[in-house]
């Protein structure tokens, strides 16, 4: 209830520093029919006004997508799909979850997204991440529509045979829904290669057949190279492309990371390996702070105790006297040239993103869906920040996946260097596109969010013209 008061206080209020005024009551009123109908879902509501503020103006002025209502029918999802997910834990006693997958959009290719297994997870969290995986896929360019999927599941404190016992309870159920040309599912948050492995062996044994059905598995069975380094890896190639704009890179610059999962940690790495300094990395009871630089050693330290223990960062504070260890709280405050958001969505107010801003950041980067509020949006919008969404500079995990996906389908394997060039390829492409919509007259100011919002429309919505009222 205070979350939906909190979003509902932001809501009627515009979070994009340029709402176009000439379009502003179509705004108004396309978003009070979203809520007439996803009142209850406020991730959702959040992720389609975002699209919309930059997409309905395009819209008006290419009047056969606003004749076709295109956009209407892409916040529409194409499927729901929820189910029980009943499993018996180590002590022989039954638990029970829900089990979602929501298949947003078909029309450039079959569903493509991750699923994810956190106490959090509902309609709303999942189809606001389904909706920005439509626009995410598009960017890459790659022939995937857009889904997502989960349950309220947690890994967390379970064993490796719970973990499996739900696994295949959970596939058992969805392998109904997917298929290699239909829904390939992949991971996200409490899905990593262990889950993706006990899933992909129960749709073996239920269809009896091997195919490219998950992407994210392990490279003895169909998996690509690059693929766990791709999110991380792509979201600091999407910041050395926006820092070239400016004629700087990652090379001897501060950088802030939040989060310690997969995708900080190889964003981390990447860093390192560009000659940046990592000063923080978190999880969700505090953050640590190494004011000389987390080393490769250090970092080799937490992935360790992340990937393997899955402890918490404060231990990583507590084997290294130089790192100081921060309770309850996030990085934000700490100075730096470069800021990754990497935990997770709204983790990054508008008070936070004022601090960043005095600061004197040079740009803030996405690793996380949608981690920044709509406030903290418009703060980095109007301060002329380089600042890059999600649903841009996270596409690499998602672009490998895509590339796994055409591995499966060759029986072939691409070496780390030729996926690594692809994707920094990818990545190019994306800002590239970026650019071409997002650039603004006169100062030269990009503005990725609009750039990345009507790249990302254009593509699904010529697809859904040409296929027709489907």
């Amino acid at each position: 209830m205070v979350y939906l008061t909190i979003f509902a206080a932001f809501f009627n209020k515009s979070h994009y520093n340029k709402v176009n005024k000439k379009y502003e009551a179509q705004i108004n009123e396309f978003m009070e029919s979203i809520k007439v109908r996803n009142g209850h879902q406020p991730e959702f509501l959040q992720a389609v006004k975002e699209v919309a503020e930059t997409v309905i103006p395009y819209v008006e002025e290419n009047p056969k997508y606003k004749k076709a209502k295109i956009l209407e029918r892409m916040v529409e999802p194409e499927r729901v799909i929820m189910f029980r997910v009943p499993w018996l834990d180590d002590k022989g006693e039954i638990q029970i979850n829900r089990g979602f997958r929501i298949e947003m959009n078909s029309a450039i290719g079959p569903y493509k997204g991750g699923l994810r297994f956190h106490p959090s997870v509902n309609q709303s969290i999942l189809k606001f991440l389904a909706f920005e995986q439509v626009f995410k896929n598009s960017l890459t360019t790659l022939p995937m529509g857009g889904g997502k999927g989960g349950s309220d599941f947690d890994p967390k404190g379970k064993s490796d045979n719970e973990v499996m016992k739900f696994c295949q309870s959970f596939m058992t159920e969805l392998s109904r829904h997917i298929g290699p040309n239909t829904d390939v599912p992949a991971g996200d948050i409490g899905v990593g290669g262990r889950e993706i492995g006990y899933m992909f062996g129960q749709y073996k044994r239920i269809q009896n057949e091997f195919t490219g059905i998950l992407t994210g598995k392990g490279i003895q069975y169909g998996g690509s190279l690059i693929r766990p380094e791709a999110t991380g890896y792509g979201v600091v190639y999407f910041a050395e492309n926006m820092l070239h704009t400016r004629g700087l890179s990652v090379f001897k610059h501060s950088v802030v990371i939040s989060g310690s999962g997969n995708v900080a940690q190889f964003a981390a790495e990447k860093v390192l390996e560009l000659g940046g300094k990592v000063l923080t990395m978190s999880d969700s009871k505090g953050f640590v702070h190494a004011s000389k630089g987390i080393t490769r050693e250090q970092l080799d330290f937490i992935m360790e105790l992340k990937n393997v223990r899955r402890g918490r960062i404060s231990e990583f504070a507590e084997a290294y006297d130089d790192v100081e260890y921060h309770a309850g709280k996030a990085p934000w405050a700490i100075n730096s040239d470069i800021v990754l958001p990497c935990a997770t969505q709204n983790e990054l107010g508008e008070a936070d993103a004022q601090l960043i801003v005095k600061n004197k950041v040079i740009a803030v980067s996405e690793g996380a869906n949608m981690p920044c509020t709509p406030g903290a949006m418009n703060v980095f919008l109007k301060n002329k920040i380089l600042y890059s969404p999600g649903k841009a500079s996270n596409a690499g995990g998602v672009a490998v996946s895509g590339l796994e996906m055409s591995q499966n389908s060759m029986r072939y394997n691409w070496t780390r260097e030729e996926v690594d060039e692809k994707l920094k390829g990818i990545m190019k492409s994306i800002h590239e596109d970026c650019v071409t919509h997002g650039k603004e007259n006169g100062n030269g100011y990009v503005d990725y969010v609009k750039g990345s919002n009507i790249a990302g429309f254009i593509k699904v919505a010529d697809a859904m013209m040409a296929q027709g009222v489907v």
